[in-house]
């Protein structure tokens, strides 16, 4: 029994060999010609993509980034005790990281948008639970590398660690010269970079890989405490992280749950709120539809805030209406332009659409007076992209003919050759879903 439990969770099965592993790896070390062009590339897809607020967008940038070579180098080296690799794939890292935060700080310098989006602001405040992304990531990723079939993982690794949004943030610090944003988002890139490495690591060792070069048993321990340190560095300050994020999150709902019950609940219509938790001391700033506080109420509330745990927090009301109106017209404003970017789509949507589409009442009117039995008609355009790079419009008919199950196909497609003069017309009756007529 325990040795088919073994047998289960034995990754030397399908284990690639050391000597194929080891090439796969440093072919994926350097940045120079294409690999370097590809990460530029990606740096500029990620940037696009937190500009925008495109998740989708920040994943192709991740699918097509190269930065993990160098990374599963460094923590296969350091396996290995292979230093000459680990000098290379540490000195690849360096520059990597260099392009990409000076290609994604031009790129937001010269942006004219400059707006912190939520995709943004998400890879500025790294907290434990990226730190354990980061290390079953990289140990996904190294698993797969050591495998005969590599299967599909790594993309998901790529996406899961997400190097490149950290580093395109970090380059969002400097061209905004915001450092809280940059140190907040290297912080992160590091962790990612890091514990990737030591997941390698210990795949590496795990699996026995021969070393390249013999240490002595002092310089294996000082090699391990540098390591151990290494990690208590890193994980410390997410720790504290984590545990700023709980608190916020416990002080937000907290206040939300008060506003509820002493507000809403007794009909006061909130029209405008704010919750500072990071300003000394803490604001929560309302501001009602018709209703006017006193002095005392204000005092009263402020008190029945700190008796919910709440203290240091300071509880205002916007109750002059200039503010109020201020108020309303900037989240109006905002409001504005997210309705004028889903216009923007969507009249591109119909402009696209207005390709294809045929409005010609009089050719439907012409059709059913030569077909009676047709009943409903509907005509558009296809293109499509030919063999010799060329593309082609061609007409489609789309009818309904419950009379006649076959319908006048050859004689509707000769008529409306002769009647558009084009070459190639495609008609298809829908009560005969297979067969269709093209000449």
């Amino acid at each position: 029994m325990t040795n088919k439990f073994f047998d289960y969770i034995n990754l030397h099965k399908g284990e690639e060999k050391g000597e194929k592993v080891l090439e796969n790896i440093r072919a994926n070390i350097a940045f120079k010609g294409a690999n370097l062009w590809i990460l530029a590339c990606a740096i500029i897809i990620a940037s696009v993509g937190l500009n925008v607020n495109s998740t989708a967008v920040i994943i192709g940038a991740m699918l097509i980034s190269p930065l993990m070579g160098p990374i599963v180098g460094a923590g296969f080296a350091l396996g290995t005790y292979n230093f000459l690799l680990l000098k290379i794939a540490i000195k690849n890292l360096i520059i990597a990281t260099i392009v990409s935060l000076l290609v994604s700080a031009i790129y937001f310098y010269i942006s004219p948008f400059k707006d912190v989006q939520s995709e943004l602001l998400a890879r500025t405040s790294p907290t434990i639970y990226d730190v354990l992304i980061a290390f079953f990531g990289g140990l996904v990723g190294v698993i797969s590398i050591t495998r005969v079939e590599k299967g599909n993982p790594i993309p998901g690794v790529a996406i899961a660690t997400a190097l490149m949004p950290p580093l395109c943030t970090a380059g969002y610090g400097l061209a905004t010269f915001n450092l809280s944003y940059f140190f907040g988002a290297f912080y992160l890139y590091t962790i990612n970079c890091f514990f990737i490495c030591i997941a390698t690591f210990f795949v590496i060792k795990y699996l026995k890989y021969p070393i390249s070069s013999t240490l002595d048993t002092k310089k294996e321990k000082r090699i391990r405490d540098g390591i151990s340190i290494l990690i208590l560095v890193m994980i410390i300050p997410s720790f504290y992280l984590a545990y700023t994020l709980y608190q916020e999150k416990k002080f937000t709902k907290t206040v939300e749950e008060f506003i509820d019950s002493e507000f809403t609940d007794r009909g006061y219509t909130v029209i405008y709120k704010k919750i500072n938790y990071n300003s000394k001391p803490k604001k929560v700033e309302l501001a009602f539809l018709d209703k006017k506080l006193t002095e005392e109420n204000i005092l009263m509330y402020n008190r029945l805030l700190q008796e919910k745990g709440l203290t240091e927090v300071n509880l205002t009301f916007k109750q002059d209406e200039k503010d109020i109106k201020s108020e309303i017209l900037n989240e109006l404003n905002r409001q504005d332009r997210l309705f004028a970017e889903k216009d923007i789509i969507i009249n591109d949507l119909k402009k696209e659409l207005a390709k294809y589409k045929v409005n010609q009442p009089s050719l439907v009117n012409e059709i059913q007076a030569l077909f009676p039995t047709i009943k409903e008609v509907s005509i558009g355009k296809i293109e499509r992209n030919l063999v010799d790079s060329t593309s082609r419009v061609d007409w489609l008919l789309i009818y309904k003919d419950s009379i006649k199950p076959y319908g006048d196909n050859k004689r509707i497609v000769n008529w409306l050759k002769a009647r558009l003069q084009v070459d190639t017309v495609f008609v298809v009756n829908i009560y005969q879903p297979v067969e269709h007529t093209k000449e």
